[in-house]
């Protein structure tokens, strides 16, 4: 009895001085009654003190408006509909970086990028032949990314230490094969998936990899960028045919997801679901293209003039890629209810920066940003809303109340301190601030600023301070650069520069830049 009220932490009156609790107890008034009270409290705080699941759905290129609950019209998604339903959906939500790599980076360290180690995509072309599908199929150590430094503290290492079991099923960019920056060395106890991004530019792969070592497919290599043949009838289904082979990448992955949840039901596990869809190749299951084939109905093809591969339905290739995952995400929670776990599983969905401009996704067609601008320079690659600004859902069954529509303004640095007071165990230190209090309706601390920068092309920065957007552009070019001021409330596709009307607000903002900044330690990241 004495050690489960010293157990409790529910934000109830905690009893700690032992004379208080024997004058409590015993008290002639309500000894009996206190005592029942008490012995049922102590099996509602052994409920609650168990430490929950989390399955982190990370998405690739999912824009804003990509989902039925966030007001797309052509695309279904009830699956992940109904974990809007059943939790809390965020409507200020940012990533850690318009591009993938830093983005990762930002979200499994909790340090906003300009902390973090990693800035931008960097693929290491010093090497060698880092671009060349062939020659990478035949030398491993020329996949993969700028891996994150031995030592690097991240969400699955701090959450091993608590005890769960780690693993990564999906893409993962943050280190090559060999390097001390793959998933495994940075704190996941099984790893399945794409280890470079590059790979992941084709989703029938040769191989995928398991834990350290290839796991070979039989797909034969279709190098990324491979047009349609020469005299070919663009019309003509068959011409496509070269582009299908035989195992879809996320059909293993999805095995290996309900595998890890099956082997891991029994004890607290952290799941990171990092699928690369929708990401372009424009390629699905043949099943879900038909689906939308007939919704859609006749369109153009897309033969491959802003890269990857032709489609011959490039609409409903794109719909038919969300929809598939969206009806593996309802598997999952299928399986988590039929384990008996779904009641205590956290499931936090999002996406790693919002949608983008190449390989035929016709982002605009969809309005796959809205209410944000979805074309090219104010979607992926740029600091634009619609570039940072992405979907955020959270289900807790019986801990989150359904339905919630929370205004918060966070971003994913934010998730590691979250998800280690989900686990009851401290964070690390992050720029970020646990959202905790908000998913479970408690008061919640904001904000003083978000902070972005980012290095690949000309540069940018981005600050966002209350409702107010600042944002510099060509950076290296103009150094300092302009800053340009938006009001996000009255115009929420940053259309209308105010700055010079607000000469302290732009003030405040240079200041704060400044010391969010730290000189990065790779030239590469420098501006």
């Amino acid at each position: 009895m004495v050690s489960c009220l010293f157990g409790m932490n529910n934000n109830k009156k905690i009893i700690t001085n032992k004379r208080k609790m024997n004058n409590y107890l015993y008290s002639k008034y309500v000894c009996v009654p206190v005592l029942t009270i008490l012995m049922l409290s102590c099996k509602e705080q052994t409920e609650v003190a168990k430490k929950p699941n989390i399955i982190y759905i990370l998405a690739d290129d999912l824009g804003y408006a990509e989902l039925g609950c966030y007001g797309q019209e052509k695309i279904e998604t009830p699956n992940i509909d109904k974990l809007a339903k059943r939790g809390m959906r965020f409507m200020q939500n940012y990533s850690g970086s318009p591009v993938s790599a830093p983005s990762r980076c930002v979200t499994f360290t909790g340090l906003h990028s300009g902390h973090a180690y990693i800035r931008g995509n960097d693929e290491l072309s010093e090497r060698g032949a880092v671009g060349d599908h062939y020659v990478m199929l035949a030398d491993s150590t020329l996949e993969g990314q700028r891996p994150l430094p031995a030592g690097t503290v991240t969400i699955p290492s701090v959450l091993k230490q608590a005890g769960y079991v780690t693993g990564c099923i999906g893409k993962w960019g943050l280190g090559y094969p060999g390097s001390e920056g793959t998933p495994n060395k940075m704190g996941f106890d099984f790893f399945y998936g794409y280890n470079c991004q590059r790979q992941a530019h084709t989703y029938y792969p040769p191989f995928l990899y398991r834990n350290e070592a290839r796991e070979y497919l039989p797909n034969e290599l279709l190098v990324p960028n491979t047009m349609l043949d020469n005299g070919a009838d663009i019309y003509n289904e068959d011409s496509y045919a070269k582009y299908t082979k035989e195992v879809y990448s996320c059909d293993p992955m999805y095995d290996e997801i309900l595998r890890f949840v099956e082997n891991n039901k029994d004890t607290t596990f952290f799941l990171a679901w990092t699928t690369p869809l929708p990401h372009v190749p424009l390629q699905a299951p043949e099943k879900w293209v038909k689906h939308y084939v007939d919704k859609l109905g006749e369109e153009e093809p897309y033969t491959g003039e802003l890269g990857y591969f032709p489609c011959r339905y490039p609409h409903a290739t794109y719909a038919a890629m969300i929809s598939y995952w969206d009806e593996q995400i309802g598997g999952l929670i299928d399986k988590l209810k039929e384990f008996g776990i779904y009641d205590n599983t956290v499931i936090m969905f999002t996406s790693d920066n919002g949608p983008t401009f190449n390989g035929g996704s016709d982002s605009p067609w969809f309005d796959s940003a809205k209410p944000f601008e979805s074309e090219y320079g104010w979607g992926k690659c740029f600091l634009r809303e619609g570039g940072i600004r992405v979907p955020l859902i959270v289900t807790w069954e019986g801990r989150i109340k359904g339905k919630t529509v929370s205004n918060h303004v966070c971003a994913s640095w934010d998730v590691m301190p979250t998800l280690c007071e989900l686990a009851g165990i401290g964070s690390p230190r992050t720029d970020g601030i646990s959202f905790v209090p908000e998913l479970l309706g408690k008061e919640q601390q904001e904000h003083d600023y978000l902070y972005w920068e980012f290095p690949e092309g000309q540069g940018m920065k981005a600050i966002r301070m209350g409702k107010w957007k600042g944002l510099i552009l060509n950076i290296k070019k103009e150094r300092e650069g302009n800053l340009l001021l938006f009001d996000l409330e009255n115009d929420p596709n940053e259309l209308v520069n105010v700055a010079s009307e607000y000469p302290d607000i732009v003030e405040q903002m240079r200041n704060r830049m400044k010391e969010a900044h730290e000189e990065s330690s790779l030239v590469v990241f420098r501006m």
